[in-house]
């Protein structure tokens, strides 16, 4: 997999994931049921015909059994996507699985908010830098960059993202300490930058990458946070990316982020991103008093 970004990478590929929906639309044309380019396997999923498109690509996947074939036909069951320059592998569509490692417009402006909180930061010796729930590893990669030589560590509970983001950090050139647990035993000491991007909507199936727990979905956002929070260094920030639902006119995440901000002496900075997200969950049941999901951003600091 790690030779397949490389060969990815030399030869220009750039695939910009959208949303679930946008996919499905795209891909019931009648024009796109069939492969036509890598693009078409790698981003939107679509069936080939081996011998049908570029035959070093096709014998990476098949030596990395990432090749499903039904009858004549055969799909990639991982896609490739294009952020900030750099190649990210992540599940194929759709995402199913319980373990199904998600990427999309999400992880964009995730990326975009570490990108623009750290561009100020002042880059020193032994930086140590966490990425909570790292999924494709979005989080640990951009903030690595922005930090050059800082210690990069990485938790989730989910073996197969934690597969994925350990490549597609060795693609980056990010050596990544990746950590197969819940919560932050395993990992030691405080940490100068912890970021963190977890699910933020109720998920019948408890999909790992979507099921955000109580709160309507910000339960996961609020411990995850408390953890960080308990493992900030001085003059540290945590910075997440989340989805809080507003009931009422009322953002329980952002009260309950408040509170806990000021129990511990922290600063906080709480903004919504986009005010109205996921308009279609609001159909479900666990969202029958819930007025819109919005999109926020918390960056959360200790004083020196």
């Amino acid at each position: 997999m790690l030779a397949l970004l490389r060969r990815l990478d030399e030869g220009g590929y750039a695939f910009v994931t959208p949303t679930p929906l946008t996919h499905a639309r795209v891909v019931a044309r009648a024009d796109r049921q069939r492969a036509r380019c890598v693009r078409d396997v790698l981003g939107w999923s679509l069936p080939f015909e081996r011998g049908e498109i570029d035959a070093e690509i096709e014998m990476l996947l098949d030596r990395a059994g990432m090749l499903h074939t039904d009858a004549a036909l055969s799909r990639s069951r991982v896609r490739v996507s294009s952020l900030h320059d750099r190649l990210f592998l992540h599940s194929a569509y759709p995402t199913h699985d319980t373990d199904a490692v998600f990427f999309g417009p999400d992880s964009y402006r995730f990326a975009d908010l570490i990108r623009v909180e750290l561009a100020s930061i002042a880059v020193r010796a032994r930086l140590r830098i966490l990425d909570i729930g790292t999924g494709s590893g979005v989080g640990a990669i951009v903030a690595a960059s922005a930090c050059r030589g800082a210690q990069v560590c990485a938790t989730d509970i989910n073996p197969r993202a934690l597969r994925f983001a350990r490549i597609n950090a060795t693609a980056a050139g990010v050596t990544m300490d990746a950590h197969h647990a819940p919560t932050l035993d395993t990992v030691e000491g405080a940490f100068d930058v912890i970021t963190a991007n977890p699910p933020y909507i109720i998920d019948a199936d408890s999909r790992l990458y979507r099921d955000g727990g109580g709160m309507h979905g910000a339960q996961l956002s609020l411990d995850m946070t408390r953890m960080a929070l308990d493992r900030l260094a001085p003059g540290g920030r945590v910075i997440l990316y989340t989805g809080s639902a507003i009931v009422e006119g009322d953002d329980a995440l952002k009260r309950a982020l408040a509170d806990a901000a000021s129990a511990g002496g922290f600063g906080l900075d709480y903004r919504e991103l986009d005010p109205d997200v996921f308009g279609e969950e609001l159909d479900q049941p666990g969202y029958a008093d819930v007025e819109r999901i919005a999109l926020v951003a918390a960056v959360l600091t200790r004083p020196v």
